[in-house]
């Protein structure tokens, strides 16, 4: 009897024993059939299949659509007419006009082709042709109004600058989305640290409860020792009830973030666990901090918005000074009745400078109190915009320096709080001494072990909350972390 109380001691000292190594180790084995599922592979997905990314993609494709719109305006167009009124036998009028404008970007100047062709008893005289009709080249030039910018050209160099400003919003809308995947993925790398600690607590105690009702069934031990083992595997096997439902939750956050490559949602596998984190990985240095600000303040999609906005602004702004000139359009042509190069023409009517229609229409608001009323509505835009682009940069920067100091604060309390781990199962090694010397209680024992798993869960929430700080920097100066 005397050996089988001694072998059930040996057996709870050895239990506690191993409770010590277990829980001083800082890295879960993965077991084969466990399959890692680290940041880098939540990255790809998110990046190559995520709707919202994709809709972020199509920001880039409206605006390059707009751009080919307003180039539309460059495009040369024909056109053609054809009148003809035959009655009693008198031919009335037979007209037919044509012409090929082709607009350049030069002056705002369109180049005209044309060939008219008007013969009847009762055409206006002004605008008869011989009966083999009258070909012209001409141009028609804005010498006020319109030479420097006009409607057309404007319409483009903003559709040009709206790309860039699409690219800076797209930018900001992955970003955003992957802000939220990595916060949602830590969160979910939390949960299962505290469900594998708390796994590990259950099994302990267990095995310390088993240990002890044995003693107690032999007499060594009263079986209010065996109630209070009982009673700590009940704590800890409620706890683990709700770490489970935890990590449930936050695989779904998770999942929401993926997708296959044919748009269909997927879901993260039940046996994945998140990659293991490791404090003085990817740490943040003060020269690094410097280069994120600098990179930032030259490159922020938010910023990178409100100055495409600003050249927007400006380019309307002088669209809006050329139109406070006055219309002045100058245009002629040579006309010639010649219809190829091979035939003959008369000298007077072949193509020279004494063939020739020119003409000017001229034509000014005396108050250009609309011209005057847009421009100043500009104006204040612009203000509006500088004082709102000198805001959002402060506020970057202060935002960038605040998540600078969150981070360097959690790599602090990670230091001290592995330390205290170290101490606390130093204590608890202690405790075992004393109890193996019988001056000790199971009750402390349990008490330092719940105290080193509670220490080490907050070890995984302050490890947890310096990774997603550190997502929050990188998201905070505008770039995509890697």
């Amino acid at each position: 009897m005397n050996k089988i109380i001694k072998w059930g001691l040996t057996g709870l000292l050895l239990c506690t024993r191993l409770s010590i190594q277990d829980l001083s180790a800082k890295k879960v084995d993965t077991p084969d059939s466990v399959k890692v599922f680290s940041v880098r592979d939540l990255q790809e997905l998110v990046l190559l299949n995520n709707p919202v990314v994709k809709q972020a993609g199509l920001l880039s494709e409206a605006a390059r659509a707009r751009v080919s719109q307003a180039l539309g305006s460059f495009d040369p167009s024909l056109k053609a007419s054809f009148d003809q009124k035959y009655f009693g036998g008198t031919n009335y009028y037979n007209q037919w006009a044509s012409e090929l404008k082709v607009p350049l970007w030069l002056a705002g100047a369109d180049l005209k082709i044309g060939f008219d062709r008007n013969v009847g008893s009762y055409t206006n005289p002004e605008t008869t042709t011989p009966l083999s009709g009258l070909a012209g080249v001409g141009i028609s030039v804005p010498l006020g109004q319109g030479l420097l910018i006009d409607a057309r050209r404007n319409t483009l160099r903003q559709a040009r600058v709206m790309v860039n400003y699409a690219e800076a919003e797209r930018a900001n809308e992955i970003n955003k989305v992957w802000f939220q995947a990595v916060k949602d993925y830590w969160n979910w790398f939390y949960a299962h640290q505290q469900y594998n600690l708390a796994r590990r607590g259950v099994d302990l105690a267990n095995n310390r409860y088993l240990a002890t009702r044995n003693q107690a069934l032999l007499g060594d031990k009263p079986a209010i020792d065996s109630v209070e083992a009982f009673i700590t595997l009940q704590e800890r096997s409620i706890q683990l009830a709700r770490v489970q439902i935890e990590v449930q939750n936050t695989r779904l956050l998770v999942s929401n973030h993926l997708w296959d490559d044919k748009g269909n949602p997927m879901e993260l596998p039940e046996d994945a666990v998140a990659v293991n984190a490791d404090s003085a990985a990817a740490g943040i240095t003060s020269a690094q901090l410097d280069h994120l600000m600098n990179t930032a303040e030259d490159n922020h999609p938010k910023l990178q918005m409100l100055r495409n906005k600003g050249l927007q602004l400006a380019l309307e702004r002088n669209y809006l000074r050329e139109m406070m000139k006055p219309k002045l359009n100058l245009s002629g042509s040579l006309l010639t009745t010649r219809r190829d190069f091979t035939s003959y023409v008369p000298e007077y009517y072949d193509v020279g400078w004494n063939n020739y229609k020119v003409g000017f229409d001229f034509s000014f608001p005396l108050f250009l109190r609309s011209a005057r009323g847009k421009l100043n509505e500009i104006k204040v835009k612009q203000m509006d915009l500088n004082l709102d682009l000198k805001n959002e940069t402060r506020t970057i920067l202060t935002s960038i320096r605040s998540s600078f100091n969150d981070l360097k604060a959690y790599q602090t309390q990670l230091t001290i709080q592995t330390q205290s781990i170290t101490n606390q199962e130093i204590l608890l090694r202690g405790e075992l001494q004393k109890f193996e010397l019988g001056e000790s209680t199971l009750f402390l024992i349990n008490s330092r072990e719940t105290k080193l798993i509670d220490m080490m869960i907050k070890r995984a929430e302050l490890l947890t909350k310096y990774q997603q700080s550190l997502a929050d920097l990188y998201y905070k100066a505008g770039i995509l972390q890697n």
